[in-house]
């Protein structure tokens, strides 16, 4: 009978979720530098302009790098319900699961600031950074599970509407000093100036040094909007509708999302899709790309049954959070891709193909690695 159990509650995974995990770690962990030396070395247009989409737009806009860190966000919220359901047909009571979720909070937390800071080599905490993906992706769960576990459906989307347009009305309305209410500037927004005013040590340095930090407090606000709308996301997937067939089911979401990218557009028009500081715009527009993925990757895998592609995602996928953690620095996979194909890479003379061989070698050992611990199922999670 527990056989039986483990195995009906195994059946209820769904693939799609896993590989579309991995498929968007895969531009984290080498994916993308693969395509930037593609572009390099044959500078045709069409990569060229991947190559574009492959970076941060510096304040106003949208590229597909800066869908990467909120869809995992939401993958992760689409997950609470399945996981959840899980552990309570295991036995476990919700005092366990809110352990079990406090825990993970507190797991991601301390990670993201070692991550953030290289380790704690010198205890200089007035240097160190305080804000990271990995506590942004940890308070966004935990908080859309409390709501998750505490709240029905309608709970739940009035929760999701209320920080949305709470957060929207704090950036519009209230004056930042200096500057007045509703600026959206890098200096005069009022996100920005709250990280300048209660985050210790150091901002990120790579774009607005001193003046914000794009994992900032109040950006976790919209951390839990993308996990909630993920768990929403979930909850669908999950129900047990006999009028709604898996097609229906992927169709339907993929023209939420469709709705999802307008809503971000015409919110745009008066307030911004920023990224550094995920505004609410920003926060549908990428759920939109989002739920549209996730169709997609639904109907082909879980709806049609053609699963042998995705196996390279799905790798990816099952250990997301521990390669995550080894490419920011707990392993160097760049010397051991060079001890394994130093010669290949450097057998051409062309330094452009160099660095295309070079970036396909450094994905393929951490591939590699993924795919020895998934064979032999070890899933390292938090």
């Amino acid at each position: 009978m527990g056989q039986n159990k483990e195995v009906a509650i195994k059946s209820e995974r769904l693939i799609s979720l896993d590989a579309l995990r991995g498929f968007d770690m895969f531009w984290i962990i080498g994916g993308g530098a693969i395509f930037e030396a593609l572009a390099k070395f044959t500078n045709w247009p069409v990569l060229n302009w991947w190559a574009g989409q492959l970076e941060h737009k510096y304040w106003e806009g949208f590229n597909f790098e800066d869908l990467i860190f909120p869809m995992f966000l939401f993958i992760a919220g689409v997950s609470i319900p399945f996981s959840i359901r899980k552990r309570l047909q295991l036995g476990q009571t919700l005092k366990q699961i809110y352990r079990h979720a406090a825990i993970r909070l507190f797991g991601l937390i301390v990670l993201g600031f070692l991550l953030g800071n290289g380790g704690l080599p010198h205890f200089d905490f007035g240097n160190y950074r305080y804000t990271h993906v990995l506590m942004r992706i940890g308070i966004g769960c935990f908080f859309a599970t409390m709501i998750y576990l505490n709240t029905k459906t309608r709970g739940q989307i009035l929760w999701l509407a209320g920080l949305l347009l709470g957060y929207w009305a704090m950036l519009k309305l209230i004056p930042v000093p200096g500057y007045g209410a509703g600026v959206m500037t890098p200096e005069g927004n009022f996100a920005g100036y709250i990280d300048r005013l209660l985050l210790p040590g150091k901002f990120f340095q790579w774009y607005f040094p001193g003046i914000l930090d794009p994992e900032g407090l109040l950006g976790h606000i919209s951390g839990v909007s993308m996990g909630l709308m993920g768990v929403l996301t979930g909850q669908y997937l999950m129900s047990q509708n006999k009028n709604l067939s898996g097609l229906k089911k992927g169709l339907l979401l993929g023209a939420v999302g469709i709705v999802f990218l307008g809503v971000g557009l015409v919110w745009n028009m008066t307030f911004p899709i920023i990224k550094k500081i995920w505004t609410s715009s920003f926060v549908v527009f990428a759920a939109g790309w989002s739920l549209i993925l996730l169709s997609i990757f639904y109907l082909i895998i879980d709806v049609w049954k053609l699963k042998k592609w995705s196996f390279f995602f799905v790798i990816i996928g099952s250990n997301s959070i521990f390669i995550y953690a080894c490419q920011s620095g707990v392993f160097d996979f760049r010397r051991t891709s060079s001890f394994f194909f130093n010669g290949l890479i450097h057998f051409p003379s062309d330094p452009l193909l160099q660095a295309v061989i070079g970036s396909i070698s450094y994905l393929l050992v951490s591939w590699l690695l993924l795919l020895f611990m998934f064979k032999r199922k070890i899933f390292i999670k938090l």
